[in-house]
């Protein structure tokens, strides 16, 4: 290995990428709420607005249809952190619904219906 870089990535691409990030974000390093996690999924309650971040309109664009928020960071080629702060912004001005996964309840079933399999199994 010469310690060369992959062909077509140079130092120019290397110094640009922090750039656009700070860009996209604004300058802010956190989301500002817990309010997304990685499963979370997304819903766009509108559609994009002209004047509107291009990052913000391909969300609402892949958000018609409930979205997770780590599959927008892949779609977008963000990492996770970027797009979180990019939700918030468009969460805020109530462009989004957020949704969290409901964790499977373990239902209870009622006494008599177990005194009735009881019973059953008793007279097999």
């Amino acid at each position: 290995m010469t310690g060369r870089r992959p062909p077509g990535r140079g130092r120019a691409l290397d110094k640009e990428i922090p750039d656009r990030l700070y860009t996209i974000t604004g300058g802010r390093a956190h989301a500002g709420t817990d309010a997304f996690d990685t499963v979370t999924l997304i819903v766009a309650e509108g559609d994009p607005r002209p004047g509107m971040q291009s990052e913000h309109v391909r969300i609402l664009r892949m958000a018609r249809r409930p979205v997770a928020v780590v599959e927008i960071s892949a779609r977008l080629a963000l990492p996770v952190s970027v797009v979180k702060i990019l939700l918030c912004d468009l969460l805020d001005n109530g462009r989004i619904t957020a949704r969290h996964p409901v964790a499977a309840r373990a239902s209870v079933p009622d006494i008599a219906t177990l005194e009735q399999v009881l019973i059953g199994l008793r007279n097999l």
